[in-house]
C-alpha cells in the first residue's frame, strides 16, 4: 500500500559528506587507538551513551551512529563514561560537527529505581549485569559534562529519555511538575521519536556550516526560543479541545481560530486609524493551505501547570492530538522568559527507508572491549528480528505512542529474511531457532489505515478502541506469508513470535491464530488483557474480556487439532489509575478460577508524558474533555495500598494471606476466606494467630515509661515524645497511615502491574524494556527485568 505521509526528501538521498570516505568501520571507534588504526585526525559526530555498545540494530546508538556513517560521517562512541568528571567526555577528543547525548535504550530513572522507588542493583544494558554505571537524569548529566568538555561545541540530546521529556512533564521520583529536559541539561536541540530523518537532516546543514541556532523548524526536533517563530500562527490551546471523542476536520482547509491570547509586542485601546481603500489588480488565488500547516498551539505555562493539575491534564490531552505527522501542528510551550518549541513529528520511514536502516553493516555482537563479559539485554536479543516499528493501539500506560507514534512503519519480507539468513551464517552460538520476529505488536505487520484522507488527517488516540476503526486494516496475509518463507529457510528450526500479540486484532483473521498456533508457539503465548473489569481497561483503552475469550477459543483449537498442549500467558496491571479495590478482588478471583498463579508481579510505574501517569497524577479523565468537573480517577499511591493490590494478584502466596484477609474483611467478604475451591484464601492457622498473640505482648511491654507512651496517653501539654525523643512521633506516623489507608477504598487504588513471563515485550507503561530507537532508547515497564527488543 502506497504511504501517504511522506517527507518530502528521501532519507539517503543526501550526498556523502566525505565522497572518498576511508571505508566501514568494523566498530564505530570507542578510543583514540581505533581511530588511529582507522586513519582518522578526530570524529565528526561523538555519539555518548548510558549502555554499553553494541553494534546490533536493536540498539539505538548502533542504528545512529551506522546511519551516519553511511551518510560518509566519522562517528565515534563514548559508552557509559564516568559523569563525575569531564575526562572521558574528552578521550576521543573535539568533535568537529557536535555531541549527541542519550541515556540509552532506557529511561536512566526507571533503569535504577523499582516502581516503589527501590534502587536496583542490575543493569540489563551492562556488562555483567551491573547497576549504578550510568548517573540519575543521565541526559541532562552527560549534556552538562560534554559543555564542560568543549566548549562551544554544540549539543543534541535524543533517546527515550530526552523524548518522554520534551515538554513540562510531571516526574514520579521527585513528585512533582518538572521542566522540559531541554532547560535542564542546556543542550542546544533535542531529538524526539524516531530520529534518524531529523539527524541526518541537522548533521547535513551543521556540515554545510550552518549555525545550529539557525535550524529552528527541522521536523521531530525541540529547541528554546524567546517567541513564536516568524510567519507562524498561532492558535491556544484551549480553543482546541473539544468534548468526548475528537471531532474530525469538516474541511482539509478550513482555519483554525487566532490565538485570542498570543503574546503581542504592543497593545492598544485606540481606535485604528482610518486608511484608505487601495485597489489591487486582480491575482491568481493562492493555493489554500492546510490548517496545521505553519500553526502552533500554545500551551498552558510551566508555571501553571505545575500547580495546577486540571490545566496539566488539559495539556496532556492536547498534546497527545497532536501526534500524527500528516496534521500535527507545533507546540509552545512558556518557562520563565523563554519557550520551549517543539516542531511536528518527523515523518515516518517508508519500507525502502526502513530497509536500508536495517541493512548497515552491523557486526551484531558488543563491541571487543567488553571481552566474555555478559550483557544481558544483548543476550535477549541477538537471535531476534524487529519487523515494524509504531503502534496504533494508543495503550494510555504505553511510552510508545509518545515515542515510535501510531504509525507502521514496517521493513520489506526481503530484508527480514536477509537479516535471518545473516544471523544464521554469522551469529555466534546460533541454534537454529529465531527468538521472536515482531516489534511493539506483533501482528500489526503492513497493517495501515484503508484511507489516505482519514491517515493524513486522524487525531484519533487509537485506531482500536473503543472498537476496532472501520478505515483500519486488519488483513493479517503479509505477516502469514512472512512466517511461512522464513521458517522454510535452510538451517532454520523454529520460529518463534515472542512480542505480544494484539489478540482483538488476531481474532478479526482466524488464519493467522491457526498460523500462529501451529507453528510460531514454544507451548506458551503472551498476550496482555491489562484488567478484567471495565473500570481500569476503560482509562487503559483497552478492549473487555470478550475479545480475549474468543481468542481463548480460537487458538485451544487450533493447538489441539496440531496436537500440542499450549497454554496462554497473560499480562495483568493491578492499581491502573481507574482501578478500585473491587476491581483488583474480582481479578484475583477470576486469576483463582482460571488457575492462574503469577510468578512477577509489579506496581504501575507512571512514565512521564503517558496518559495514564497524567491520571496518576491528576485523579482527573484526560481522555475525555477536561474542565473542573472531570470525572475523578482513583489513583492510589500509599505504598500499604500498593502493596495490597500486589498480594492481590499473589493471592496464592502464603506470604500475602494476612494481609488479603484483612482487606476481605473491611471490603465485607469475609466469604472469601476458608479452605474451599470457592475461597480465596484460607483462614488463620494456630500458629498465625500464637504469633499474632506473641506480637501484641511485646506491644504492651514496650508500653513504659523507659520506651515513652504513644501521645494519646500523653497529658494536654506533652509535645508527644518519650524518652528517646522519637518513640512517639513515630507511633503518630504509623497512625496517619493506616489512617490513610483506611479510607475509602475506591479513592486509593492504583499502581501494579503484572508480568508472568520474562519474555521480550513492548515498551509497556511507560516504562519498559525496550529496543533502542534511533536516537532514543527504550524504557522499561512491563517487565523491567527484562529488556525488550521492541521499543526503540
Amino acid at each position: 500500500m502506497q504511504a501517504t505521509i511522506k517527507a518530502d526528501r528521501g532519507l539517503f538521498s543526501y550526498p556523502k559528506y566525505w565522497p572518498h570516505c576511508l571505508g566501514t568501520a568494523p566498530f564505530l571507534p570507542m578510543s583514540k587507538e581505533e581511530m588511529d588504526a582507522l586513519g582518522w585526525d578526530s570524529c565528526d559526530v561523538i555519539l555518548v551513551t548510558g549502555d554499553a555498545y553494541v553494534d546490533h540494530p536493536s540498539f539505538g546508538m548502533a542504528v545512529i551512529g551506522r546511519v551516519l556513517e553511511a551518510h560518509g560521517f566519522r562517528v565515534g562512541i563514548i559508552s557509559q563514561p564516568d559523569w563525575t568528571s569531564k575526562d572521558d567526555f574528552m578521550k576521543l577528543g573535539k568533535p568537529n560537527l557536535y555531541f549527541g547525548v542519550t541515556a540509552g535504550n532506557m529511561d536512566s530513572m526507571i533503569n535504577r529505581y523499582t516502581s516503589d522507588k527501590k534502587l536496583r542493583h542490575d543493569d540489563a544494558y551492562t556488562p555483567g549485569n551491573v547497576g549504578g554505571k550510568r548517573p540519575d537524569r543521565a541526559v541532562t548529566v552527560y549534556s552538562q559534562r560534554c559543555r564542560e568538555a568543549f566548549k562551544g561545541v554544540p549539543v543534541i540530546v535524543g533517546g527515550i529519555e530526552a523524548s518522554l521529556r520534551r515538554i513540562a512533564h510531571y516526574d514520579y521520583w521527585s513528585e512533582k511538575v518538572r521542566r522540559s529536559v531541554l532547560f535542564d541539561s542546556k543542550a542546544d536541540m533535542l531529538f524526539f521519536g524516531n530520529a534518524e530523518r531529523p539527524l541526518v537532516e541537522v548533521t547535513h546543514r551543521l556540515a554545510a556550516g550552518e549555525d545550529i541556532a539557525d535550524l529552528r523548524d527541522i521536523r521531530g526536533t525541540a529547541i528554546i526560543v524567546k517567541e513564536a517563530l516568524p510567519e507562524w500562527q498561532g492558535v491556544d490551546s484551549t480553543s482546541l479541545d473539544r468534548p468526548g471523542k475528537i471531532d474530525p476536520i469538516s474541511s482539509p482547509y478550513q482555519m483554525e481560530p487566532e490565538c485570542d491570547s498570543q503574546e503581542k509586542d504592543t497593545k492598544s485601546s485606540e481606535a485604528p486609524e482610518a486608511a484608505p481603500i487601495v485597489i489591487q489588480p486582480a491575482q491568481k488565488e493562492k493555493e489554500k493551505r492546510k490548517p496545521w500547516e505553519n500553526v502552533y498551539v500554545k500551551l498552558p505555562a510551566y508555571e501553571t501547570v505545575k500547580d495546577n493539575k486540571v490545566l496539566y491534564a488539559h495539556t496532556s490531552r492536547i498534546l497527545h492530538q497532536e501526534t500524527n505527522p500528516g496534521c500535527a501542528r507545533a507546540l509552545m510551550q512558556r518557562h520563565g522568559d523563554r519557550h520551549i518549541w517543539i516542531n511536528p513529528p518527523a515523518m515516518p520511514l517508508e519500507t525502502e527507508e526502513m530497509d536500508a536502516v536495517f541493512d548497515l553493516p552491523y557486526q551484531r555482537v558488543p563491541h571487543p572491549v567488553y571481552g566474555d563479559a555478559k550483557i544481558p539485554a544483548y543476550d535477549m536479543i541477538r537471535f531476534s528480528i524487529n519487523i515494524m516499528r509504531g503502534c496504533y493501539g494508543g495503550c494510555t500506560f504505553c511510552s510508545i505512542t509518545e515515542h515510535e507514534g501510531r504509525i507502521i512503519q514496517s521493513r520489506s519480507e526481503d530484508s527480514i529474511i536477509r537479516e535471518i539468513e545473516q544471523i544464521r551464517d554469522t551469529v555466534p552460538g546460533f541454534t537454529g531457532v529465531i527468538s521472536d520476529l515482531g516489534g511493539p505488536t506483533a501482528n500489526m505487520y503492513r497493517l495501515r489505515c484503508k484511507s489516505p484522507k482519514a491517515e493524513a488527517t486522524c487525531r484519533r488516540p487509537s485506531c482500536v478502541y473503543p472498537s476496532i476503526c472501520a478505515h483500519m486494516d486488519t488483513d493479517h496475509k503479509p505477516t502469514i506469508d512472512l512466517y511461512r518463507r522464513a521458517r522454510e529457510l535452510p538451517g532454520i528450526k523454529k520460529i518463534l513470535i515472542a512480542s505480544g500479540v494484539r489478540y482483538d486484532l488476531a481474532v478479526e483473521d482466524p488464519e493467522y491464530v491457526k498460523e500462529l498456533a501451529l507453528h510460531h508457539v514454544g507451548g506458551y503465548l503472551k498476550i496482555a488483557p491489562e484488567h478484567t473489569e471495565d473500570g481500569p481497561l476503560s482509562k487503559m483503552m483497552k478492549p473487555g474480556m470478550g475479545s480475549y475469550y474468543r481468542f481463548k477459543e480460537l487458538f485451544d483449537k487450533y493447538s489441539q487439532e496440531a496436537g500440542k498442549k499450549q497454554y496462554l500467558i497473560p499480562y495483568f496491571i493491578a492499581s491502573h489509575p481507574g482501578t478500585t479495590d473491587e476491581d483488583m478482588l474480582s481479578l484475583a478471583i477470576w486469576l483463582k478460577e482460571n488457575k492462574f498463579k503469577l510468578d512477577q508481579v509489579q506496581n504501575f510505574y507512571p512514565s512521564p508524558m503517558a496518559t495514564a501517569t497524567t491520571m496518576y497524577h491528576t485523579e482527573v479523565n484526560s481522555l475525555r474533555k477536561v474542565t473542573k468537573e472531570s470525572e475523578e480517577v482513583p489513583s492510589a499511591k500509599g505504598e500499604i495500598h500498593r502493596r495490597l493490590h500486589k498480594a492481590m494478584l499473589r493471592y496464592h502466596d502464603p506470604k500475602n494471606f494476612a494481609q488479603i484477609r484483612e482487606a476481605l474483611k473491611r471490603m465485607g467478604r469475609e466469604d472469601l476466606i476458608g479452605r474451599g475451591p470457592q475461597h480465596l484464601v484460607p483462614p488463620e492457622t494456630a500458629d498465625e494467630k500464637r504469633q499474632k498473640a506473641q506480637k501484641g505482648r511485646r506491644g504492651e511491654r514496650a508500653l513504659t515509661k523507659h520506651t515513652g507512651l504513644p501521645p494519646t496517653f500523653q497529658g494536654k501539654n506533652s509535645k508527644g515524645k518519650g524518652r528517646d525523643g522519637n518513640t512517639a512521633n513515630k507511633g503518630r506516623r504509623n497512625s496517619d497511615a493506616n489512617k490513610q489507608y483506611q479510607g475509602n477504598p475506591q479513592e486509593q487504588s492504583n499502581g501494579n502491574s503484572v508480568n508472568k513471563s520474562g519474555g521480550k515485550t513492548g515498551n509497556r507503561n511507560g516504562a519498559n524494556t525496550s529496543k533502542a530507537n534511533n536516537g532514543s532508547g527504550n524504557n522499561r515497564n512491563r517487565s523491567q527485568k527484562q529488556p525488550s527488543m521492541h521499543k526503540r
